[in-house]
């Protein structure tokens, strides 16, 4: 989407525009924010592409997430709070694409089987199946564009007696809700977002206790009562799950948060970014010009801090390649700036420095093209307090609010703390909802009288 949307900028300007065809495998657009019930394989026989559940709201504000040209006050006409719900930042993102009228480039339920690079014609041959009809395509392409992200395809590790656990377990790419959870004893065996999240959403919905399961190091949050941190499992009997510091707990469910892999099914080896899950992948020139062949990219294939805006700022300089607009430098110059990103990147301490890292990364993009530059170094430092208010309070730090860099708006408060809200619908986070006890109790104002 934000590749589309940096080309239909291009012309606005009076570019000429290149053919650009879309492969989308969904029937809408969205990626991850593209929600489904399903887990598993789709209607189509496909992998599930999305790992959204529901109540999923961010996890990072939005203020580091906003687009430079288009505002969330812009599509909203208000300012809504800093930790929206799944539905509205699907509902923003796709604004922006509706209002760029790039939909008519995509190709809907169409996957991609298998891409070719012939060396003596450099052009890549793009085999298709129209998933609807069953049909075949195959089309000759000067430039491919691999915008499939890299959270589909789970990593799933192995316990010693996991196949006698006599409940669920699922990989946290299958988990579409907590509500299941309620009044059970919940293990999460992972230590990043997905299990923090989960975890919050289990406990949020009833779960008797939760426990996380750590390889390295702890979150080290200031979890309540009910909820708790453990080493890594050793092995599992039956319900009971061991741990390599000796001490054992029961379960009724298991979620593996154990992160995702880089595949691509898609495309030979030579053409496939093999890579851990890192700020820096290393054989990609300026995060996106695969060094083996120049003439095929990749988005947001790197970890991420930012996110929809780093997009762009990716988008518009693949663009600005493709237009002619920039020129590539050598091979060898090529491989000088990726060693060079590569040294600061392994001289990273901490996941400030990370943040400071991806900051520069995306004021480097900008500068190449004419994406509007925005205050960087301000929203760093609104990742980095993020941080500090999850470190205070991780059950409620959904409930503070940042201003945009873009707009000076501040975020609005939301009518009802996170921890209280259940309805994640778009209707109801933009609702005024009558005055509530409950909810004046849990923010210490006085209880409502009766009238």
């Amino acid at each position: 989407m934000a590749q589309l949307r940096a080309f239909e900028s291009a012309a606005k300007k009076g570019h000429e525009m290149p053919e650009i065809v879309c492969y989308e495998k969904q029937d809408d657009w969205g990626g991850q924010w593209n929600f489904t019930w399903r887990n598993g394989t789709d209607k189509y026989g496909e992998p599930v592409h999305s790992s959204m559940y529901r109540n999923l709201w961010s996890n990072g504000p939005k203020e580091g997430l906003e687009f430079a040209e288009y505002t969330f006050d812009e599509h909203f006409g208000r300012p809504i709070s800093s930790y929206p719900p799944r539905e509205a930042l699907w509902d923003y993102i796709d604004g922006r694409a509706r209002k760029s009228d790039v939909k008519k480039y995509v190709k809907f339920a169409h996957a991609v089987r298998w891409v070719d690079f012939d060396e003596t014609s450099k052009t890549f041959t793009v085999n298709v199946e129209n998933l609807r009809t069953g049909e075949t395509e195959s089309g000759k392409f000067d430039h491919v564009i691999v915008g499939t992200g890299h959270f589909t395809f789970p990593n799933v590790p192995e316990f010693d007696g996991m196949e006698t656990f006599p409940g669920q377990i699922i990989h946290a790419h299958e988990f579409r809700g907590a509500e299941s959870l309620a009044d059970k004893d919940v293990l999460l065996i992972g230590a990043s977002y997905s299990a923090e999240d989960i975890g919050t959403q289990a406990y949020k919905m009833g779960a008797r206790t939760v426990t996380f399961s750590y390889r390295s190091a702890p979150m080290g949050y200031e979890w309540p009562e009910g909820m708790e941190e453990q080493p890594l499992v050793e092995k599992f009997d039956g319900s009971t799950a061991y741990f390599i510091n000796g001490l054992q707990r029961t379960f009724d469910a298991v979620i593996l948060c154990t992160g995702y892999q880089h595949h691509y099914p898609f495309l030979p080896s030579n053409l496939a970014l093999k890579s851990p899950n890192n700020v820096y992948p290393a054989n990609l020139y300026r995060g996106v010009v695969w060094e083996g062949n120049n003439q095929l990219f990749y988005l947001g294939a790197q970890d991420q801090w930012f996110t929809f805006n780093m997009f762009d700022a990716q988008a518009w300089y693949v663009r600005d390649l493709i237009l002619g607009e920039r020129e590539l430098p050598s091979r060898e110059e090529q491989r000088t700036s990726i060693d060079a990103w590569l040294e600061r990147f392994h001289a990273l301490k901490d996941s400030d420095d990370q943040i400071d890292f991806q900051a520069d990364y995306i004021r480097d993009l900008i500068e190449q093209t004419d994406y509007p530059m925005f205050d960087l170094d301000t929203v760093a430092e609104i990742f980095k307090r993020w941080g500090r208010t999850k470190k205070e309070d991780i059950l409620n730090y959904r409930d503070v609010t940042y201003t945009s860099v873009m707009t000076g708006t501040k975020a609005a408060q939301h009518h009802t703390p996170w921890m209280l809200e259940i309805d994640d619908s778009l209707e109801r986070y933009l609702s005024t909802p009558e005055g509530d006890e409950v909810r004046d109790i849990w923010e210490g104002r006085e209880a409502a009288q009766p009238r």
